[in-house]
C-alpha cells in the first residue's frame, strides 16, 4: 500500500531519515562496552567457533543465565560480515529501527499519518535511546518483540478483516521475546490485555483471542531450545534461570543502588528526553475529558474507536512501569518496551495540539514548548560547562559545539513558541536535537577511548603474553578482555586469588585500579611492574564539577616491562 504525504508530513520524513543516520555512523569508532555490552559480542562468537548453537557460553564457560535468541540475532552478522564491534553492533541497531518503526505503525493505526511520523521521531531523536541502540543490549531485542506483539494487537482491533492474521503473528513475536529474555515478554501483554478488556467490561472477549493457538504457537518457539537443555543438563539451569534469574530479581535487590518507587518517573522523562516533557499536557487534557461529559462527535465511532485504542497504549504503559517500579532491582532499560507507545502517545498529542483552535491546548502548547526550549539551552550550557572547558580533565571532542548547538536551538525554539509558531517550534527542537547527535557520534563516542581502557590494554598483552600467561583482571570488570584476546581470562575479587596467582610460578597481566595497585604491591612479587596505565571515566557528577583528575586503572605483570 502506497502512503502519501502532505508537504509537513515530507518535511517531517526528511528529519526523520537525519534521525536515523547517527545509529548506523561509524559503529565500529568505539571499543565494546564494559559489562554487557561484551557478554552479547562475545558470546555468539564462542558459539561459532564452537559449532554448538544450543549451549551458549562466555569466557569459555556455559553461559545459560537468558535464553540464546539475542546470540542467534548476531550468529548470521559474523558470518557474514566478520566478527567486529561493528558487525555486532549493526544487529542492535537494525533492532532499534524496527522499535522505531513500531512507533510510527502505533502513532499512524491510532491517530494519523502524521502522528506517526511525529511518534518515530520522538523516539529516533531521544539521545539517550540512540545510546542504546548502538551497543548490544538484550533490552532493545525483548523490547522490539514486545513492542510488536503491542502493534499487531492493535492491528487486529482495527483490521478485523485480518485478525486471525494479526494475532498469530502477535503471539510469534510474544514467542520470540520469551526466547530472548523470558516469561516476561509474555506475561506482561498477556496482563496488558486482561486489564484492558476489563475495564471495557469485555473479559469475554478472551475467547476471540485466539489463546489456544497462541499457547502453541509460543510453546513451538521456545519449548525446542529448552527440551535440548533439559536433555544435555536436566532442570538445573532451567530452573536457575527462571526462579532465580526472573524472580529473585523481582523480589530481591540483587545488586546496584537502592532505588525507590517513582525511579522511573526521571528515567522516562530523561530517556524520551526532549519531547518526553508533553506528557505533562496530555495527561491533564485526558483527565479532563474523563470528568467532562461533552455531546458526541459527528464522527462518534470513529472517536469511539480511537479512544478505547488509546486506551491499550495508557495500560501498556502503566502496567509496565508498575510492574517494574514494584520490582526490588530496577534498572533504566527494564520499561524500554515502553518507549514506543509513549512516542506515539506524544505523537497523537503533538498532531492534535497542531490541529486544535482550542485555545487552552494552544496556551499549554506554547508554555510547554517555551520551557522545553529553555531546559535544552540550559543542558547545553551546563555541557558546555562539564565537558569543553580548558581547565576541564574530562574535556571531550565535540563538546562544545554540542553544547553551542542546544543553546542555540533552544533559544530559537522559544523564540518560535513566543510567536505562536507551534510546529516551528517543535521542528526546531527536533532539528537541534538531530544536530547534537550527529556530533555525539562523529565526534564524541570516538574521543571517549580515551577513558576506555581493555582494548588498548589487551594490545599490550597481546604483545606480550605467551600462551600459558594467566591474564585477567582484580576487582573490577573487563570482561570485553575475552573478545579482543580471544582466549580465558580470570576474574579475582578476593586478595588470596591474586596473590596465588603471583605466587604461581606462571606469567600473569593483570588490569586493577591504581588504588588496588598501591594496596597490593607490598604482596606481589618484587618483580611485578607496570606495563601500562589508562584513565577511566570517573561516573559521580561531584568528581566532575570538582575537577578531579579521572581514575586510572593499571595493567601488571610479573613478567617486567617500564616501571
Amino acid at each position: 500500500m502506497m502512503i502519501s504525504f502532505t508537504r509537513a508530513e515530507g518535511t517531517l520524513v526528511v528529519i526523520l531519515a537525519l534521525a536515523v543516520a547517527p545509529y548506523f555512523l561509524r559503529l565500529g569508532a568505539s571499543s565494546l562496552w564494559d559489562a554487557n555490552e561484551a557478554f552479547y559480542a562475545e558470546t555468539p562468537r564462542e558459539m561459532l567457533a564452537s559449532g554448538d548453537l544450543v549451549n551458549p557460553t562466555f569466557n569459555f564457560r556455559p553461559r545459560l543465565n537468558k535464553p540464546p535468541l539475542s546470540y542467534w540475532i548476531v550468529v548470521p552478522f559474523y558470518k557474514a560480515l566478520g566478527e567486529s564491534e561493528a558487525v555486532e553492533r549493526l544487529a542492535i541497531a537494525l533492532g532499534a529501527m524496527i522499535m522505531i518503526a513500531t512507533a510510527y505503525g502505533l502513532g499512524r493505526a491510532m491517530y494519523s499519518n502524521e502522528a506517526g511520523l511525529l511518534a518515530a521521531l520522538c523516539l529516533a531523536i531521544a539521545p539517550r535511546f540512540l545510546m542504546f541502540s548502538r551497543r548490544i543490549m538484550i533490552d532493545v531485542y525483548v523490547s522490539m518483540f514486545m513492542a510488536g506483539a503491542l502493534l499487531l494487537f492493535v492491528l487486529a482491533e482495527k483490521r478485523p478483516g485480518k485478525r486471525r492474521l494479526y494475532l498469530t503473528l502477535m503471539y510469534a513475536s510474544a514467542g520470540l521475546g520469551v526466547l530472548t529474555k523470558g516469561p516476561v515478554a509474555v506475561l506482561l501483554p498477556a496482563l496488558v490485555l486482561i486489564i484492558y478488556l476489563v475495564i471495557r467490561r469485555r473479559p469475554q472477549r478472551l475467547r476471540e483471542m485466539m489463546l489456544p493457538m497462541g499457547l502453541l504457537i509460543v510453546a513451538l518457539i521456545v519449548l525446542p531450545w529448552y527440551l535440548a537443555i533439559y536433555f544435555q543438563h536436566g532442570w538445573t539451569h532451567i530452573e536457575s534461570f527462571i526462579l532465580r534469574d526472573n524472580l529473585s530479581r523481582f523480589a530481591e535487590r540483587a545488586w546496584g543502588p537502592r532505588r525507590g518507587f517513582f525511579f522511573y518517573v526521571p528515567v522516562v522523562l530523561g530517556d524520551l528526553f526532549p519531547w518526553a516533557l508533553f506528557l505533562v499536557p496530555l495527561i491533564w487534557f485526558a483527565i479532563r475529558k474523563l470528568l467532562s461529559a461533552r455531546p458526541e462527535p459527528p464522527d462518534a465511532e470513529n472517536a469511539a474507536r480511537q479512544s478505547r485504542l488509546s486506551l491499550v497504549l495508557v495500560v501498556w504503559v502503566v502496567v509496565i512501569v508498575a510492574f517494574f517500579s514494584f520490582s526490588k532491582s530496577k534498572e533504566d532499560l527494564y520499561i524500554l518496551p515502553a518507549y514506543p507507545a509513549i512516542a506515539a502517545l506524544i505523537g497523537g498529542g503533538l498532531a492534535r495540539f497542531f490541529k486544535s483552535r482550542e485555545s487552552a491546548r494552544q496556551d499549554w502548547m506554547r508554555w510547554m514548548l517555551l520551557a522545553l526550549s529553555l531546559i535544552t539551552a540550559a543542558a547545553g550550557a551546563f555541557i558546555l560547562y562539564l565537558f569543553a572547558g580548558e581547565t576541564q580533565p574530562y574535556k571531550l571532542a565535540g563538546a562544545g559545539s554540542i553544547g553551542v548547538f542546544a543553546i542555540a536551538g533552544g533559544l530559537a525554539g522559544a523564540i518560535g513558541a513566543l510567536l505562536n509558531k507551534t510546529r516551528t517550534a517543535v521542528l526546531t527542537t527536533a532539528v537541534t536535537m538531530i544536530a547534537c547527535n550527529w556530533v555525539f557520534v562523529l565526534a564524541t563516542l570516538p574521543d571517549f577511548e580515551r577513558y576506555k581502557p581493555a582494548r588498548s590494554l589487551c594490545e599490550v598483552v597481546a604483545s606480550e603474553a605467551s600462551s600459558g600467561a594467566m591474564i585477567g583482571y582484580y576487582r573490577t570488570a573487563y570482561p570485553s578482555m575475552v573478545f579482543y584476546l580471544r582466549r580465558p581470562i580470570f576474574e579475582y575479587y578476593d586478595l588470596a586469588e591474586i596473590e596465588a596467582a603471583f605466587s604461581s610460578g606462571k606469567e600473569v597481566f593483570c588490569v586493577l585500579t591504581e588504588s588496588d595497585f598501591q594496596q597490593l604491591r607490598a604482596r606481589l612479587p618484587a618483580e611485578t611492574r607496570v606495563l601500562a596505565s589508562h584513565p577511566i571515566l570517573q561516573v559521580k557528577l561531584r568528581g566532575i564539577l570538582d575537577r578531579v583528575e579521572p581514575p586510572r586503572v593499571l595493567l601488571i605483570s610479573n613478567k617486567g616491562g617500564p616501571s
